[in-house]
């Protein structure tokens, strides 16, 4: 698992002026909004006396209290007040918990989980489209018992569609005829790989999910990276017809992963502004109606992979590539890999080992770092332990993947 990177932390609806605990990366956050309604995600562990600030309250003066000794800690995460002192008495320096950069983008409350300062962090992956007339918009989350990077290599792994996904291939009937070797490049970023490819198609049985795709035959589609969390995947019924999905994931733990699926499609009923008293009366209805019938279709090709994934052995990807035998149509999960590699070689790995080892031994708390230790050195809770910074290690992916 990696710091310095973006990780979705709650849908933006359901984030009030209530904190709420919330584990990324093995570890405890408290978000909540302030007294404006901007966001605010904090380290979960009050300095005093460990009380988790999750279980507080929001103050009229956009703090969050503990609910021990009600210390306030305001969206910085500097100690405002503590009771105990009195009024006058100023908070210690000391008296601060990390506190992270907040977006709130595409309906999701994001942070950055790390110390990077703003020019040196990596984007959140863009969606364009989002927001705009020609597209419609739907988000649902879920969650998954398995790591999160098995869950990203899957969504890059074009050859499972023809076994995995009725509504994708042909369970493996054409045995003859089937081929997945062509992965074109496409979306290529300075923190990820993607691809496109095409690949026959049934007809759609869905009456609903047919306005996609009316018959069957030749379909493109593929997906990508943004860092080692953000994935994109696109899939062109037809010349006119697309929907895009982007899947922003939170690794609960080594063991569980929190899922943020973003849909964008350009089918959207009464486009513009033109329309009659009825149009306008029916629009919200119809395409309300849609949103639900995408998201169940989205849960239900979810569902597959899913229980495919939870049987995935090892749950950790192998330390080495020589435990696997990759194919030609791996070549993009290599790439991911190589990646991962890289972001190990700055120094943004979190050593989980560790991690564990601290925990088990001596109960201890960490905090993944937030920008301001870069600032000042004095703080109560230790930093994460990491994977020590060094040169990348990834291996010739064409050659790996059986490519030229």
């Amino acid at each position: 698992m990696y710091m310095n990177f973006w990780y979705p932390v709650i849908r933006a609806e359901d984030l009030g002026q209530t904190p709420q605990k919330v584990r990324i990366l093995a570890h405890d956050f408290v978000v909540f909004r302030d007294d404006q309604g901007k966001p605010a995600v904090l380290a979960d562990t009050c300095i005093h006396r460990g009380a988790a600030l999750s279980s507080g309250k929001c103050k009229d003066d956009g703090t969050v209290q503990c609910p021990y000794h009600g210390w306030r800690f305001n969206r910085e995460g500097v100690c405002t007040r503590i009771p105990s002192i009195g009024k006058t008495v100023k908070p210690p320096p000391r008296a601060r918990v990390d506190a992270y950069p907040v977006e709130e983008k595409y309906g999701i409350v994001f942070a950055f989980l790390g110390d990077l300062p703003a020019e040196q962090r990596p984007p959140i992956m863009p969606v364009d489209e989002h927001g705009t007339d020609e597209w419609r918009s739907t988000l649902i989350t879920f969650d998954v018992n398995y790591h999160y990077e098995r869950s990203i290599e899957n969504g890059l792994d074009p050859a499972h569609n023809e076994y995995v996904h009725t509504t994708h291939g042909y369970q493996g009937e054409r045995e003859d005829t089937y081929l997945m070797t062509e992965l074109r490049p496409h979306q290529n970023n300075p923190w990820g790989y993607g691809f496109l490819s095409t690949f026959d198609a049934p007809p759609l049985k869905n009456p609903i999910m047919r306005q996609f795709r009316k018959e069957g035959g030749k379909m493109e589609a593929g997906s990508g990276t943004y860092g080692p969390n953000h994935m994109w995947t696109y899939i062109n019924f037809s010349p006119k017809t697309v929907m895009h999905q982007y899947m922003f994931e939170a690794p609960i733990d080594e063991n569980r992963t929190r899922v943020f699926l973003l849909n964008q499609r350009n089918i959207v009923f009464f486009k513009g502004s033109k329309m009659g008293a009825i149009g306008k009366l029916i629009k919200p209805r119809i395409n309300a109606w849609l949103d639900k019938k995408i998201n169940e279709r989205n849960m239900f090709i979810a569902s597959q992979d899913i229980k495919v994934m939870n049987n995935v052995r090892p749950t950790l990807t192998p330390p080495t590539r020589a435990k696997e035998l990759m194919m030609p149509a791996d070549k993009v999960i290599l790439q991911y890999r190589d990646k991962l590699d890289e972001f190990e070689a700055r120094g943004w790995k979190l050593d989980m080992q560790s991690i564990k080892q601290a925990r088990e031994k001596a109960d201890v708390v960490f905090a993944i770092p937030c920008p301001a230790r870069r600032e000042a050195n004095a703080w109560v809770l230790d930093e994460a332990p990491r994977m020590p910074a060094r040169a990348a290690t990834a291996q010739a992916t064409l050659q790996a993947a059986g490519g030229g």
